[in-house]
């Protein structure tokens, strides 16, 4: 099947594809070849206020649903996500630039999680609790918390979308979602996945066009009763505050700035495969890349040139041609932040030992890069890259590295290579961080909880965790 049965053009709002009222389009552009791969509607508050109340109206019946139809339901989607994994993956990878392998796994983690909170739902139980005097009962009940508003980001926008949805639609929650503006297909074809296996009209709602007007008619809304956000921590910042006003439930992962520390006693080849995949995936546009590499002094030289061999074996190329590990960058600004970060650090001492330019191939693609000597002063100590940029920094004393690794204001993920098992423990107390991988570089799983600590967020997706966001508790007294 074609990549273009899910290439929907249109806003998916009560069960009917429609476009903006104004009949705007926005250009959509494959980023590898800079080609238009189609349109989508730009719509604004007005297209986004009959979204939620088509949720609203909806809200009813889902939640209402028996809960074995309901996760009937979800087994469907699941099986209609794996059954068209490869037409879907193709979707992903030409919209957003990605090798198409890392789609299609894109894509069957995002089933995962169907699959994962279609179980969870169903241990989504209350408790009868102790009274204090004879006469009565104490009962803490579950219920979905209403209509859940979505804004998720172009660099996995399929995935994200599933750790939002899923959970909702578990809980018989209803969704109006936003995907980003440069990837929305993968999303708008979630909405028509959920329409075939038959999800009441109105449970999905997705739009695509203006950011601040659709955002705000989410959280001007009444109506909507949480708001899940994955972005910038700037914009999840200033939705927060926004949230005050209808005291919304919000759910927000924001930023990362992630430390990957290699210790003296640590299998280094190990340790160099884990910073490939925590470092490159995605062409490190993703917000648990390795985004500060810290190496011990006693094997910084071979962990050095053995992390130089294996980056300069990357292709680098459009997603869907074979063997290609590094596609394009989503957008020349992205290309131009590294640049930026790249030249501050030369100009602080920064060593480049590889890469370190805009890709032959033109457009975004830009080369695997490896800079040594790096420092805390340098800007990419601080701020997060979003690019395939390494930085290499030398240490001696393991509390300088754990000092280092949380100097940052953000605290998503962060990695550790050793084998001392009191230094595992040491870090596990001390890193600042919601997500430590410990000898390996690619953690995410649906079992357990995503999130932060510090400005990298609010709340958890995954686990028995992602499931509570969705979830009301209410306290009922009984007397007899």
């Amino acid at each position: 099947m074609s990549y273009k049965t899910y290439l929907k053009e249109a806003n998916f709002v009560a069960g009917e594809w429609i476009g903006a009222d104004s009949g705007k389009t926005i250009d959509v552009t494959n980023p590898a070849t800079g080609e238009v791969i189609g349109t989508i509607p730009n719509s604004g508050r007005a297209e986004t206020e009959r979204a939620i109340a088509a949720a609203q109206e909806t809200f009813g019946e889902l939640s209402a649903m028996p809960l074995l139809e309901r996760v009937g339901l979800l087994w469907k989607l699941h099986d209609a996500l794996m059954d068209n994994q490869d037409s879907l993956g193709e979707l992903l990878t030409v919209e957003m630039g990605k090798p198409l392998a890392e789609a299609k796994g894109e894509v069957a983690i995002g089933a995962a999680y169907v699959r994962w909170f279609a179980e969870e739902v169903r241990r989504a139980k209350g408790e009868i609790v102790p009274a204090p005097g004879n006469g009565r009962r104490i009962v803490v009940t579950k219920h979905p918390i209403g209509v859940v508003g979505m804004i998720t980001p172009w660099n996995f926008p399929s995935s994200m979308l599933a750790r939002k949805v899923a959970p909702a639609l578990a809980a018989g929650c209803t969704v109006v979602a936003k995907p980003a503006t440069a990837t929305p297909y993968s999303g708008l074809a979630w909405a028509e996945l959920c329409d075939e296996v038959g999800f009441p009209k109105g449970s999905v709602n997705i739009l695509t066009g203006s950011a601040r007007e659709i955002g705000g008619a989410m959280m001007d809304s009444p109506v909507v009763r949480k708001l899940t956000f994955t972005g910038s921590t700037e914009v999840g910042k200033e939705l927060i505050r926004q949230s005050a006003d209808t005291v919304k439930k919000v759910s927000m992962e924001l930023g990362g700035n992630a430390p990957f520390l290699v210790f003296d006693d640590a299998d280094i080849d190990a340790a160099v495969q884990g910073a490939m995949v925590s470092k490159y995936r995605n062409a490190g546009q993703t917000c648990v890349c390795a985004n500060r590499i810290y190496v011990q002094a006693g094997v910084h030289d071979e962990f050095v040139e053995k992390l130089k061999v294996e980056t300069a074996k990357m292709k680098v190329g459009d997603g869907r041609e074979d063997g290609v590990e590094q596609g394009p960058m989503i957008d020349m600004d992205g290309v131009e932040k590294v640049e930026e970060l790249l030249a501050d650090a030369t100009q602080k001492g920064g060593k480049i030992v590889l890469g370190g330019g805009r890709h032959e191939k033109g457009k975004s693609f830009f080369e695997p890069t490896i800079v040594t000597e790096a420092t805390q002063d340098m800007r990419f100590a601080k701020e997060e890259i979003f690019g395939p940029l390494a930085p290499v920094f030398r240490f001696e004393d393991e509390d300088d590295a754990i000092a280092w690794a949380n100097d940052t204001d953000f605290g998503l993920a962060s990695y550790a290579y050793t084998r001392d098992i009191g230094r595992i423990w040491k870090l596990n107390e001390q890193l600042q961080y919601g997500m430590i991988g410990i000898n390996s570089g690619l953690i995410t799983t649906v079992e357990a909880p995503f999130g932060g600590v510090k400005e990298s967020g609010l709340g958890k997706e995954g686990g028995s965790q992602g499931l509570e966001d969705y979830l009301d508790t209410k306290y009922t007294a009984i007397d007899f």
